[in-house]
């Protein structure tokens, strides 16, 4: 096994367990290893630290595997982190019996660069680094033992794999595909799941939590869900006994899954739902000039900021839709605002709503902070896994 050896006193982050080592923290390498082969980590002075999956074409020049360096990885280190991932699940009363559920949250898992998300008896993995990649055989093999599901489909297209120096890779790796479209059940709705060609690895699981915070504050509201995607929030706010509910989205396709969704659901009032085709900045500054207001409004828009060298550009955007967002809101109204940008942390994300408010002539103050759902932990070693952020603000 070759061996990294890092640079003097770059050993400090490996030392508090933090699963990334970037290059330029890295000394010289001792022997040969390619792409996605795991490499014994050693600090200058020859200290062991660890396993990592090397990873020579990124910036994260290697991510830790275990932090024993005795620890053996092979098939079976992948089956037991796998295995004791579902069971962490498992053990959480609240996801007893979703059928929409993550299994592995890379990092936070001590799995980096494996995600596995469960919908029915189908489970979609996403490979995202070098050392995931190369163990592809054995994570599927300890998906399927770990859940006795029929069939594993890969979604390995993100934009992070070619930091990697990695092909996009999709398709199915275990079994066939189901014989009836994928849909699940999330909180008394249906909806249906395309994991091969919708967002992540087919549907947004982070979110289920905050779906349900919206069904229990929706009742009797006019309700603006906004980047909608494929309706869960605007489902879920129908499903609560919303007055009615306008869902904008920019995509087509989306919102025709969406009103798909609609359909599985015949007990929702879906002559209360509205669907709007329309780039979302456009429509909220139309929709001022109109005086239109609502009670509640959904900000969950896409990725602004993918890093934090994207920030100060992504957190104007945070600024204009939040804006708009307190502008349109009825006093005593309700905001529901996100950021998934994992460039922009929680307390920029606060400062950032706080000033749309303040330049809104609005007064507001937070009745609560929301995250990421519990199957989608966050490691403590590794706060760069929260990339979840909402507020639920009442705007007077």
């Amino acid at each position: 096994m070759a061996q990294l050896i890092l640079m003097p006193d770059k050993e400090r982050s490996a030392l508090k367990r933090h699963p990334w080592l970037f290059a330029g923290s890295v000394g010289r390498l001792v022997g040969r290893a390619r792409a996605g082969d795991t490499v014994e980590v050693l600090a200058d002075d020859g200290r062991p630290l660890g396993r990592a999956a090397y990873s020579p074409q990124s910036q994260i020049r290697a991510r830790f595997w275990t932090f024993d360096a005795a620890e053996t990885v092979d098939d079976a280190f992948f089956k037991r982190r796998i295995a004791t991932a579902v069971a962490r699940r498992a053990a959480l009363p609240e996801l007893t019996g979703q059928e929409g559920l993550r299994l592995v949250h890379a990092e936070s898992d001590g799995l980096p660069g494996v995600i596995a998300d469960r919908y029915g008896d189908t489970v979609v993995v996403q490979l995202t680094s070098a050392g995931a990649d190369k163990w592809r055989s054995a994570i599927v093999a300890g998906l399927v033992k770990a859940t006795g599901c029929d069939r594993v489909y890969e979604r390995s297209d993100s934009d992070v794999r070619g930091l990697e120096g990695l092909a996009p890779t999709t398709g199915w790796i275990h079994g066939t595909a189901p014989s009836v479209p994928l849909s699940i059940g999330e909180n008394a709705v249906r909806l249906g799941v395309d994991i091969a060609g919708g967002h992540k690895t087919g549907f947004y699981l982070d979110q289920r939590e905050n779906r349900r915070l919206l069904a229990e504050l929706a009742g009797e509201k006019e309700v603006l869900n906004c980047f909608c995607y494929t309706g869960g929030f605007s489902l879920q706010a129908l499903a609560g006994g919303a007055a009615n509910v306008l869902s904008i989205d920019s995509s087509g396709p989306a919102l025709a899954q969406a009103r798909a969704n609609l359909a599985l659901n015949p007990h929702l009032p879906g002559v209360r739902a509205e669907w709007l085709e329309a780039d979302v900045f456009q429509a909220l500054r139309d929709f001022r000039k109109e005086g239109r207001q609502f009670d509640l409004i959904v900000l969950d828009p896409p990725k602004f900021a993918p890093s934090a060298a994207h920030a100060d550009r992504a957190s104007r955007a945070y600024k204009d839709i939040n804006l708009l967002g307190c502008r349109l809101l009825r006093p005593g109204g309700l905001l529901m605002t996100y950021s998934c940008s994992g460039g922009i942390g929680l307390e920029l994300f606060q400062k950032i709503v706080a000033g749309a408010a303040l330049d809104a002539g609005r007064d507001a103050r937070i009745v609560r902070r929301l995250a990421g759902s519990a199957d989608h932990p966050v490691a403590l070693n590794f706060p760069e896994g929260e990339y979840l952020k909402g507020l639920l603000v009442q705007v007077d």
